[in-house]
């Protein structure tokens, strides 16, 4: 990312350009249901344990990350039930096609990370889909070591990382 690239709380005025991202086949091959998708970004606007960015590189507007403390919500998220109190879980994508493989999502994840252990997260994780090898290449690039393949409330596999704050990545 650009010195000065930043990330941004969302408002309700970037829905529109969330929506158009969400639309787009790299963002559905893994955040499936662009309707649904988009109306739990827009009730997560209104909870207070949800932070949602935008992600600017030379103020342009090119991704999407939110972060909750992963014991929030009961039962809560098993495969990362056994990370300390506090801990921040992230969740995000790159919207545009022209702004993917140019490290712009490493440095957004980075980014964040850094800001969250900053505010006092004592980890900070993400939980991708194995084969989603381009965003477990883009998290590893920013600074996320492997912790192990675990199935998520869904049933679902995914690979879950921690950040490693002394990683030279």
């Amino acid at each position: 990312m650009p010195v000065d690239s930043t990330l941004q709380a969302m408002t309700e005025a970037d829905l529109p350009m969330v929506a158009i991202w969400l639309a787009m086949p790299h963002v559905q091959d893994w955040w499936v249901g662009p309707a649904e998708q988009l109306a739990g970004v827009i009730e997560d606007l209104a909870e207070p344990l949800m932070d949602q960015q935008i992600a600017f590189a030379d103020a342009r507007p090119f991704g999407y990350l939110q972060s909750y403390p992963v014991h929030a919500w009961p039962p809560g998220a098993p495969h990362l039930a056994d990370f300390p109190t506090g801990t921040v879980a992230i969740d995000c994508f790159v919207g545009p096609p022209d702004m993917i493989g140019q490290g712009h999502g490493s440095a957004m994840v980075r980014l964040s990370a850094r800001h969250l252990l900053g505010k006092g997260a004592p980890e900070v994780v993400i939980d991708p889909d194995p084969e989603n090898a381009r965003a477990v290449r883009a998290y590893r690039r920013a600074g996320f070591r492997d912790v192990a393949q675990r199935a998520d409330g869904d049933g679902d596999m995914t690979l879950v990382m921690r950040f490693d704050p002394f990683s030279l990545a």
